[in-house]
């Protein structure tokens, strides 16, 4: 544990030994470079550089562009190197590894299986090769699975129908993800429902790229935790900033009335990936400031490590140095991070011990 009542510095190093619980990053998005290689010249995949550095440096460079359909397009190249059962469990042992080594105690990750199918993977197969990856690590670690909001109906189904048969042995929470603008997730609420009825934990990618209204659509849908969020901090277009505001008010008061919603909304925010798709001009001005003023429930994650070029440290420590968040503050979130945990209840209280130095 850190001592709160040291001064630290920004560097990463001095916040590996705070623990820490990962709720969001993205397996096809935190590939480490030297196995993205590997896996792409055993597949024959062209590379537009030689190196592994050259590849990552590649990668993070056409990622930070301003667009969240410019960055998703690097994912193009590693769900394609991802494309069988072997590099899948490789993946999915190195990110939990990589989470444990950085300090994590809990980690969920996620991934959308029904990408891999076009390059020749079943999606079973994929999810099946992912939790072994995951089960491999000491860490507990828990695996969600990711439909594409811009599929059809039926493909949302499908992925909804695979986390469900998958949840007693490692799926725990289902999500939607992909370009937001244009595909609002009410219009998979049947397969939405379908994982949430099931007792999976429902995380929605809302209000990253499109307007606020969609983080309270993802709640009335049934999300107990929201991918991003951050535009619900942000007046959308015709508003004024006092409407942003009661938005924001609207969902905190929603952990106070348990009995109406069960468990507070819990955003998972991604401060580095939201300056590269174009959410805020830097750290310093990310909306989370005015999430926190507001009451929000939020912890910070990495997204996607390879992309965004990040470790969870790193970002603990940008946010440390950009927003001014002390010790004891990223502690009570990392026990928030832990409450809304989809993982088993017995785990979550263990955790909720470590991270109380218990």
């Amino acid at each position: 544990m850190l001592d709160s009542s040291t001064q630290i510095h920004s560097s990463a190093d001095h916040w590996r030994t705070l623990p820490k619980v990962l709720l969001h990053e993205h397996l096809d998005g935190g590939l480490r470079p030297q196995t993205l290689l590997a896996l792409c010249q055993t597949s024959n995949i062209s590379l537009p550089v030689a190196t592994a550095p050259e590849l990552a440096l590649w990668l993070q460079s056409n990622a930070n562009s301003g667009s969240l359909e410019r960055y998703l397009r690097a994912f193009g190249l590693t769900v394609a190197a991802m494309a069988t059962a072997r590099a899948c469990e490789q993946v999915a042992f190195e990110a939990a590894e990589d989470a444990r080594l950085d300090g994590c105690v809990l980690a969920e990750f996620r991934m959308a299986p029904l990408l891999l199918e076009p390059h020749g993977l079943a999606p079973e197969l994929a999810v099946e090769a992912l939790l072994r990856g995951l089960q491999r690590s000491s860490m507990p670690a828990g695996l969600i699975v990711c439909a594409m909001r811009t599929d059809s109906v039926q493909a949302v189904e499908s992925a909804a129908r695979l986390a469900v048969r998958y949840a007693s042995y490692g799926v725990v929470g289902f999500d939607l993800a992909g370009a937001e603008k244009g595909f609002p997730a009410t219009v998979h609420r049947a397969a939405i429902h379908l994982a949430r009825d099931a007792g999976l934990g429902i995380t929605l990618h809302a209000g990253e790229a499109d307007h606020g209204q969609r983080v309270l659509e993802a709640i009335e849908l049934g999300a107990t935790r929201i991918g991003h969020g951050v535009q619900i901090a942000q007046p959308a277009p015709g508003e004024d900033a006092a409407a942003a505001l009661r938005r924001m008010h609207t969902v905190a008061a929603m952990a106070v009335d348990q009995k109406a919603h069960g468990r507070p909304v819990h955003f998972e925010v991604c401060p580095t990936s939201n300056t590269h798709t174009g959410v805020c001009a830097d750290l310093a001005s990310h909306p989370m400031k005015s999430m926190l003023s507001a009451g929000l429930s939020l912890s910070v994650h990495t997204d996607n490590r390879l992309i965004s070029g990040v470790t969870h440290s790193g970002e603990l420590a940008a946010v440390h140095q950009a927003l001014g968040w002390q010790v004891a503050d990223i502690e009570a979130s990392m026990q928030s991070a832990a409450r809304a945990s989809f993982m088993p209840q017995a785990v979550v209280q263990r955790v909720l011990q470590q991270l109380a130095g218990g």
